[in-house]
């Protein structure tokens, strides 16, 4: 064999060698991973709606929609080996797919720990325009008196096992309200407590 073949076939072979190492640690990392997540298990966290403080869902005659609402939401981490660290949340309502509030935003860096229990309460505000034609499906709504509020959690969260901490997973949480009310013109509430009957969805 000549010195030119034979150092091009030790290169080659090197090379060879090369991806079949590098081959082998990518999956060991990716078993590595597979098997932590097996043992593991991570949960999403479990949203319940508690209650609901409705102060004020009013819409004017020319269209703008006033909403003050005070919510209670109970959180719970159902790991018993993971915490969850919440980078940001922002709670807000909407009405048929449309924001109806200005999203508050929680205080950040909440931490949960494993089987982990936290109540959260935060006022809902809102003064916005809304289209004529959905200011007329409201309309309808407070005559028969029921309207149907969206509730929405977005949230960015990671998971922590012990010092480690996973990259950012992002937490779309939406839970349908039903409000009633008697009254015929609307829905004109001085503080009334509300009940609510949906589980958050995560």
């Amino acid at each position: 064999m000549a010195y030119g073949h034979y150092h091009d076939y030790r290169r080659k072979k090197l090379y060879r060698r090369i991806l079949i190492g590098v081959g082998a640690i990518v999956v060991l990392v990716v078993f590595a991973i597979f098997l932590v997540w097996i043992i593991l298990r991570p949960t999403k966290p479990e949203f319940v709606l508690q209650d609901t403080t409705l102060n004020a869902l009013n819409l004017s005659q020319a269209s703008f929609l006033t909403t003050s609402m005070q919510i209670t939401i109970s959180i719970r981490n159902p790991n018993e080996r993971i915490g969850i660290y919440y980078e940001q949340v922002d709670i807000y309502a909407s009405y048929r797919n449309q924001q109806i509030t200005e999203a508050t935003e929680l205080p950040p860096g909440i931490y949960m720990g494993h089987k982990e229990i936290t109540v959260w309460s935060p006022f809902l505000n809102g003064n916005v325009p809304i289209s004529q034609y959905l200011a007329a499906v409201m309309s309808e709504d407070f005559n028969a008196g029921i309207v149907l509020v969206n509730i929405k959690v977005s949230a960015r969260l990671k998971w922590k096992v012990g010092t480690w901490m996973s990259g950012n997973y992002h937490l779309i949480v939406n839970c349908p309200a039903y409000f009633t009310s008697s009254k015929r013109d609307g829905f004109p509430f001085g503080g009334d407590k509300v009940s609510v009957y949906q589980k958050l969805l995560g």
